[in-house]
């Protein structure tokens, strides 16, 4: 057991590593995800102290760590709380629903179901910036663009992808009676299946580690759970949420769900631990996760 538990730690450790050989360490982007993950389910709050214990373990130096705290509170994502000479974070109201409709996709146990209909959103002719920021606004609903000023969206019965104000959009709802290769290749990028691939290659040595009886203390658990939803989302939420029939053969993102699934069921239980004992609130630990955190991914 113990030759085990050194192999999860030393997997672990290349889980670190692959964290920081990023262009740029957003360590401000991490502690988003320890919050959306693991805090908001238990009460939402929790100390500086736990914070930094956790960065500690992932080589994130305090000073960055403070300073990616201070930035999250002047963007309107944390809000702080001093008691005594402590502070104490949790997510503000509205960063908290962004991190909820994510979760949505992020939790999911597969793709969306299809009814083989179409959302198809037609825009005028625009300005290269008015582009961009059209682009980015109906990507983050789930939309594909297949040329300047074309998007569309799969109708999946998952929630209503029509723009919330769609101005001078000309908006339809359509079936189609094929669906030509070329638009295949539009919905699922190569380089985002390049990049589940790599996501797999990478935990998978963890995975097998521990369904061949590895451990990780309570503290390596709660490290490796908020890298891999970390690494995770950074990849799902860049994709188009497509149902199964509109993407390739070899496909890599469901493998890879299925590995992502896999390990975060090992590790929730202990690093569930971590966070029962961690430094939590003002008035004493943190509470009990809510009764959906065993539901992920299921």
């Amino acid at each position: 057991m113990i030759q085990g538990s050194d192999s999860a730690t030393r997997s672990l450790d290349a889980l670190i590593e692959r964290f920081h050989s990023g262009e740029r360490l957003r360590v401000w982007s991490f502690v988003i995800t320890v919050f959306g993950d693991a805090i908001v389910p238990r009460g939402g709050m929790v100390g500086m102290a736990a914070l930094q214990e956790l960065t500690d373990r992932m080589r994130i130096a305090p000073g960055a760590l403070r300073a990616a705290l201070s930035r999250l509170a002047k963007d309107g994502w944390v809000e702080r709380h001093r008691h005594g000479r402590k502070s104490y974070y949790r997510l503000t109201p509205e960063s908290a629903a962004t991190f909820a409709r994510a979760a949505r996709r992020i939790y999911a146990a597969g793709p969306p179901a299809w009814n083989g209909r179409w959302t198809i959103a037609i825009a005028p002719e625009e300005t290269a910036s008015e582009r961009d920021a059209r682009t980015a606004n109906l990507t983050e609903r789930g939309f594909v663009r297949l040329s300047n000023g074309l998007f569309i969206h799969p109708r999946t019965g998952t929630g209503e992808t029509t723009p919330d104000d769609p101005g001078d959009l000309f908006v339809l709802d359509a079936d189609a009676a094929t669906v030509p290769d070329w638009v295949l290749s539009a919905c699922s990028d190569v380089e985002t299946d390049i990049a589940y691939s790599v996501l797999g290659a990478t935990i998978a040595p963890l995975e097998d580690t521990l369904a061949e009886g590895g451990t990780l203390s309570p503290l390596d658990a709660m490290v490796a759970r908020a890298l891999l939803i970390h690494e995770w989302r950074r990849v799902l939420l860049r994709d188009a949420d497509l149902p199964a029939a509109l993407r390739p053969a070899d496909w890599s993102g469901e493998e890879t769900r299925t590995l992502v699934a896999g390990l975060y069921g090992r590790i929730l239980a202990p690093s569930e631990r971590w966070l029962d004992g961690c430094d939590g609130r003002p008035d004493g630990p943190l509470p009990p996760p809510e009764r959906d955190l065993r539901g992920r991914f299921t």
